[in-house]
């Protein structure tokens, strides 16, 4: 069952698109504003996002590229702009597809299902999606588990376990974690990690930190007691065992 993450404002809208969504096999969350569509992004991995672009808190275009920012999840904007400029703009900026309100739940079920057939092909190693503003994850190699402590990193079956639990991580999360446990023990620089795990070398350090903390967090651990995720002031991060 794919999950969707709703992001609208307003309540009544947004009740009608978790009805019709339900009632065509999503599994719906939602949220009514661009900061708590970014936690739930971060904390909990969705198959894609219907965003709204007017939010109370943050303007839709901003939400749209904070999300891609952080995530790799397919996007797909619902916005009343019908301006041309405007639209190839919110592409560029990452998302996936666009529909233009008013729109019937049978546009918005046929759009989703184009935007997911899309990117499902991607294979599971590689992270990311394709379409506008799409970014590219490598493929951990070799493709073989790598334990650290009592955390094992598959990248083969793209599972995490800590102590025999499986961590439930988004695809980014996971890819991060798959690199650094490829490259345990080494001091990994944000900036090699934004070049080869996030492709894009011009995004900011914090789009690092961002998940970082959300690893931290899963791992059951802060930055200010580490116990797998280690940073060396100034240099980078890297993934060792406890002691």
């Amino acid at each position: 069952m794919p999950s969707v993450l709703v992001v609208e404002d307003d309540p009544s809208i947004r009740q009608s698109l978790i009805e019709v969504l339900a009632e065509h096999g999503y599994a719906v969350r939602s949220v009514g504003d661009g900061f708590g569509a970014l936690r739930e992004v971060t904390q909990t991995p969705v198959d894609a996002v219907v965003l709204d672009l007017g939010l109370p808190d943050l303007d839709g275009g901003d939400a749209l590229r904070m999300i891609r920012g952080i995530s790799s999840v397919p996007v797909l904007v619902a916005t009343a702009r019908d301006d041309e400029t405007e639209i190839i703009k919110l592409l560029n900026a990452g998302a996936d597809d666009y529909l233009v309100k008013p729109f019937s739940g049978g546009q918005l079920i046929a759009r989703l299902s184009a935007v997911l057939r899309r990117t499902s092909h991607v294979p599971p190693t590689a992270g990311a999606h394709t379409g506008p503003g799409a970014r590219s994850a490598p493929t951990a190699e070799p493709l073989r588990a790598t334990t650290v402590g009592e955390l094992v990193v598959d990248p083969g079956a793209r599972t995490a376990y800590l102590a025999g639990r499986e961590l439930h991580l988004t695809r980014r999360e996971f890819d991060l974690l798959a690199f650094l446990a490829h490259h345990t023990g080494q001091v990994v620089s944000k900036r090699r990690l934004l070049t080869e795990v996030w492709r894009e070398p011009y995004v900011d350090d914090q789009t690092v930190d961002v998940h970082l903390s959300s690893l931290r967090r899963k791992l059951g651990e802060r930055a200010a007691a580490p116990r797998y995720l280690l940073t060396v002031r100034g240099v980078g991060i890297k993934l060792v065992a406890p002691r």
